[in-house]
């Protein structure tokens, strides 16, 4: 059995390059960029009218005149026009260029206009005002957006506007996850006195489409020899193999040994936590069929992450070890984030414990206030919390306002 920390660091020294796709940029949000992205221009392109009003010079208010006869109208997306007395002003639109020789622009709300005649109400303006000078923002070929950065709305308005309708973004691992168990029926099935429906692999399920990686999922009764030839099979087909159950010491937890037999490598098998302490983790050569023979691609591995079969504990590894996996697979770098035990804890084993948590903002703080379950099995639970607070297993006793790394599912 290892540690908590010793686990983690055979994880992440496992991660995969799953290589890049281009696609369209509108459907990349929640991607992670694997490109970076220059302006193409300046930004804006041009002086930019940034109120609706009147342009004028402003010598000519300077000089005293308040009244100004309109020579014509500058619209957003419109040809440049030109002042041609300096004595004159034209109507401006937000967003339009603004007219050659004027450099001044006076909001509708500060004029009064009649019979062609703008008069200017107010007695202090400001050269140069209500204008977006071109190449204020950044200038052509500047860094917008760096490499590997998570792709969010705000980044989907830049790609729009430098014109990149496809992007290069990290391509997602093919994924299948595997539950285990006689006991286990479908959703939309009445289970008998002793059978529950199934649940954690619809867990997993969403749990991995908040990362926007898409899964497929299979059930496979506690039958050892079907065990194997599928898990056989998946071994071929995918990057990444989820299971829920049958990693522990159970009769019929035949995943351990079926991995031997398959030659997956073991990394570990076991971590002193509480819960999902019976996790299994392992790598496989990864090996691919042709119409004439299985070859063996020495560059590509699957990755087999075992997960014990109650709720929590597949809950719990999977947020602990396959994201931070999957964040470092793709070049995604994360912060860890902490907050403040909110009350006393007392836990006898030395173990590392993963504690549900409400977390509430307090003056700036975040608190994380611990709640009663009823265990790994207790999958209602998860509705009344956010986090979980990892307290370490070197201490039986943890004391309200001291600090522990959390991590959060809402």
């Amino acid at each position: 059995m290892i540690s908590v920390e010793k686990a983690l660091q055979i994880v992440l020294n496992s991660t995969q390059d799953f290589g890049i796709e281009e696609i369209p940029f509108i459907k990349s949000v929640g991607r992670i960029l694997k490109e970076e992205i220059l302006a193409d221009r300046d930004f804006p392109p041009f002086d930019r009218v940034s109120m609706d009003g009147i342009v004028i010079e402003y010598t000519s208010f300077k000089n005293g005149q308040r009244s100004f006869k309109i020579e014509g109208i500058q619209a957003a997306g419109s040809k440049q026009i030109t002042l041609l007395d300096a004595q004159n002003c034209i109507e401006v639109m937000t967003g339009a260029v603004l007219p050659k020789k004027a450099n001044t622009v006076i909001r509708y709300e500060d004029v009064t206009i009649k019979n062609g005649i703008a008069t200017i109400n107010i007695n202090s303006i400001n050269d140069g005002q209500n204008i977006h000078t071109k190449g204020k923002d950044e200038k052509s070929g500047a860094l917008l957006i760096s490499k590997n950065t998570k792709i969010s709305a705000a980044e989907i308005g830049v790609l729009a506007t430098v014109g990149k309708a496809f992007v290069k973004v990290a391509k997602q691992p093919k994924v299948m996850i595997v539950s285990t168990g006689d006991e286990l029926v479908g959703v939309d099935e009445i289970p008998l006195e002793h059978q529950i429906r199934r649940s954690n692999v619809f867990t997993l399920v969403s749990l991995l489409e908040r990362l926007n990686i898409p899964s497929e999922t299979a059930h496979i009764a506690d039958d050892k020899p079907i065990l194997k030839s599928k898990i056989e099979r998946y071994l071929q087909e995918y990057d990444v193999l989820l299971f829920s159950g049958a990693v522990s010491k159970g009769k019929y937890d035949f995943l351990p040994e079926i991995f031997e037999e398959l030659e997956v490598e073991k990394l570990f098998h076991k971590v002193t936590q509480r819960p999902g302490k019976p996790f299994w983790f392992g790598r496989a050569a990864s090996l691919r069929l042709s119409e004439q023979h299985v070859y063996q691609n020495e560059n590509k591995q699957t990755i087999v992450f075992g997960f014990p079969g109650n709720p929590i504990s597949t809950f719990v590894n999977c947020l602990a070890y396959f994201y931070p996996w999957y964040y470092k697979s793709i070049g995604l770098e994360t912060e860890e984030e902490t907050a403040i035990l909110g009350e006393d804890v007392n836990f006898r084993p030395n173990l590392t414990y993963f504690l549900q948590v409400k977390l509430e903002n307090k003056k700036g703080c975040i608190v994380a206030l611990p709640i009663s379950g009823n265990g790994s099995g207790d999958l209602a639970s998860l509705v009344k919390t956010a986090a979980f607070i990892q307290l370490p297993e070197d201490k039986l006793a943890f004391k309200k306002g001291e600090v522990f790394k959390i991590i959060r599912y809402r």
